[in-house]
């Protein structure tokens, strides 16, 4: 890791002469003993104390090595994480690679501050820097979307996505209130309320909050907002959520405002998946029809693991939303926020500000509609048609085959990508489609013809998986299946596998 020279630089500028000469002589006695020092315990001569001299010999308390020095095991596993991912085709569609700049910050000295409480009002000192972090933070945050700080604030300490949706629900509603999201399978999320068909609570959402889903209409692939509108006047929801983890089409924010002030409801969209398209401009705006709009980071915006919340300033429905989320994140949900995170996605919003980054976006969009195009020329059926966004969903129920099958065949010729419910399935474990991004080969340049190959090598792999199913003995379950490849060999997928890779690593990798 490079060392960040220009960040130590300019904090030392408000510092007197004496105090940048004292600093400069520190961070050079740590450059000259930290990297390279082995565990040595501190002890003083016997009889005497440490004078200043021997202060700049002591040993640190800590093994400061690199990890490839003090752990090899660990870092072989990391050096083949980063072969696997280099050498394949990463096809997830919540995936993709973060810049060498956002891994340096996420790695910086910023993990080791504690700062509970807001910029300016923290219950620890020594944060004059991490409130500068934190602030430029918010402020590249609304301007990657283009929000006045007038009407509409952000809190930017979410550990990830599902505790920044949790803390708007602990702010926005009361035990048992009623919320809609869409429906798991047909590409919602956990976090929107999910409940099986027999009547398990699976997530917390609707552990302590009634939930009822709507659904996509199942001839179209689209959402049914009609029937979301006909279910929300009988349900009377005190929040509807307009989001997807799994849903190939733009969504349609304006008719979802309509029907949540028809009700009286909170409408929150979940922009996890679609944050970075929507700061290109490249997909409708939530912010126009949302009181409050909540995100991952590391998704299509590339930045690091890490969540965000914007919400509207003033009163919405009787409530400060300002004060409500603040103190919804802390101290309700959460003790010390991770600076570290913070001042990477402070990092990533920059890089979000520039040109190349809406080119990229706007290369993500060419790249899914290409592999789309490529796959209903091979003959796949895909839920509403094609896409609009990042991702594509395959409904493979036309090819005698599941998601899950494969997903496992597929992983073993290097390619990437995760099984997927698509609507009218009935099992989750065994779903009968797959989940295609863009996001992650796009940042490696990718181009349209690339991704057009890319499905040729998964139409190759949707084969062997057919063939593979046809052969297996047994009952025909999903064990039975994995068992059969594990104690087999198979000439077709070392071959599919060694073009995969051969193609992929003729790509660049950011990062380290």
């Amino acid at each position: 890791m490079r060392v960040m020279r220009t960040s130590v630089a300019g904090s030392t500028k408000t510092l007197g002469k004496a105090s940048r000469a004292s600093v400069a002589r520190s961070l050079s006695a740590g450059a000259s003993r930290g990297g390279k020092s082995r565990f040595q315990a501190v002890s003083s001569p016997a009889g005497g104390r440490l004078g200043d001299d021997s202060v700049q010999n002591r040993a640190l308390t800590v093994n400061n090595a690199p990890v490839e020095e003090q752990d090899s095991e660990l870092f072989d596993l990391i050096q083949r994480e980063r072969l696997r991912q280099r050498s394949g085709l990463e096809l997830i569609a919540s995936e993709n690679f973060t810049s060498l700049g956002v891994q340096e910050v996420n790695g910086s000295c910023l993990t080791n501050k504690y700062s509970e409480g807001l910029p300016g009002a923290r219950y620890y000192g020594g944060n004059e820097y991490i409130d500068q972090i934190e602030s430029l933070c918010q402020q590249r945050a609304l301007a990657a979307y283009r929000l006045d700080g007038k009407d509409w604030g952000v809190n930017v300490q979410p550990l990830s996505g599902s505790p920044a949706n949790f803390a708007v629900y602990t702010a926005l509603l009361q035990p048992h209130d009623r919320v809609m999201g869409l429906a798991l399978a047909h590409g919602g999320h956990l976090t929107h309320g999910h409940v099986t068909p027999s009547g398990v609570r699976i997530s917390a959402t609707s552990v302590y909050f009634e939930s009822m889903p709507y659904y996509l209409d199942e001839a179209t692939g689209l959402i049914d907002y009609e029937q979301l509108r006909r279910d929300a006047s009988l349900f009377r929801p005190k929040m509807i959520i307009a989001g997807a983890s799994a849903y190939p089409r733009d969504i349609d924010y304006a008719k979802m405002r309509e029907i949540a002030d028809s009700v009286g409801a909170y409408l929150m969209a979940d922009m996890a998946h679609v944050s970075g398209l929507v700061a290109a401009g490249v997909l409708t705006s939530p912010f126009d029809y949302c009181d409050v709009v909540t995100s991952t980071t590391h998704k299509s915006l590339r930045g690091p693991r890490s969540g965000i919340i914007f919400y509207k300033k003033g009163e919405t429905n009787g409530l400060d939303l300002e004060r409500a989320i603040n103190s919804a994140v802390f101290p309700g949900l959460q003790g010390g926020p991770h600076n570290h995170a913070i001042g990477a996605l402070a990092f990533a919003l920059k890089q979000a500000a520039q040109p190349e980054f809406k080119a990229y976006q706007n290369q993500v969009i060419l790249n899914a509609s290409a592999l789309a195009t490529r796959l209903i020329d091979l003959g796949y059926d895909l839920v509403s048609g094609g896409t609009e966004n990042h991702l594509l969903l395959v409904d493979l129920r036309s090819k005698g085959i599941d998601g899950a099958r494969v997903e496992t065949i597929l992983d073993l010729a290097s390619i990437t990508l995760n099984k997927n419910s698509v609507p009218g399935d009935k099992s989750a474990i065994m779903p009968g489609g797959i989940r295609i991004g863009a996001p992650a080969l796009t940042t490696r340049g990718f181009l349209e013809e690339d991704f057009i190959k890319v499905a040729d090598f998964i139409d190759r792999g949707i084969k062997i998986t057919q063939d593979v199913k046809a052969k297996t003995p047994g009952a025909g379950k999903l064990k039975d299946f994995k068992a059969f490849v594990r104690s087999n060999e198979f000439p077709e997928i070392e071959q599919l596998r060694s073009e995969v890779q051969t193609f992929a690593l003729s790509f660049p990798m950011p990062g380290q």
